[in-house]
């Protein structure tokens, strides 16, 4: 009996040896169409889709280029700050990111205005200044209208109604998205930034990047 009581033991011990510790991490998706359908890749290469180059500036009245995101983890936005509604929730919820890594120095946020002509940089430093947005780690950008849409829609994937053309008069551009970029500028999540669980699942998705 005390024969058997030990072999049961022993392949207890080895079953349990075997068995995960913690949640099993599931490699990030890559996003490269429009679709924003997710795609896992195997050995990713530079055809992977990147984010292009651009050039905007921030509410300090510094250049903002793709430069200052090299080797970085982001997190891409558009906003404009007389938003009554979706951009407040999204920018509280922003916080969150910029609470938990302002001390890495790893990890970025980018927000770009999508009323320009509204957003001046005095406007962007008075609603950083109002929200306690530590200019350190979080930019708020502004710039040519065209430019940013551009970058909003084929870079980004950001737009909600796919299909507007950028040169219309009536044009406006509108999300929640909060787009998560890696390293090398490519788009590893797509989040809704009004929902505080949301985000903080993008912050367990910025933790298995770094």
């Amino acid at each position: 009996m005390r024969i058997i009581t030990y072999i049961a033991l022993a392949v207890l011990t080895v079953a349990c040896s075997h068995t995960p510790k913690g949640p099993v991490e599931i490699e990030l998706p890559f996003y490269t169409s429009a679709d924003l359908t997710p795609r896992w890749i195997d050995a990713p290469t530079d055809t992977v889709h990147t984010i292009d180059p651009f050039s905007f500036v921030n509410q300090n009245g510094d250049t903002i280029t793709e430069e200052a995101y090299q080797d970085k983890v982001y997190v891409a936005n558009f906003f404009f700050t007389i938003c009554p509604g979706v951009c407040p929730k999204m920018n509280g919820n922003l916080h969150l990111v910029q609470d938990e890594f302002l001390e890495s120095g790893e990890v970025q946020i980018l927000s770009h205005s999508v009323m320009p002509w509204v957003d001046s940089v005095a406007q962007l430093h008075t609603y950083a200044s109002r929200n306690e947005i530590n200019s350190e780690m979080w930019n708020l950008v502004t710039g040519d209208k065209s430019e940013i849409y551009q970058l909003a829609r084929e870079s980004y994937f950001a737009d909600e109604g796919f299909g507007k053309q950028v040169t219309a008069a009536e044009d406006f551009l509108h999300t929640e998205k909060l787009i998560l970029i890696d390293q090398k500028r490519r788009i590893r999540g797509i989040y809704n930034g009004t929902l505080p669980l949301d985000v903080k699942r993008m912050i367990e998705d910025i933790r298995q990047l770094l």
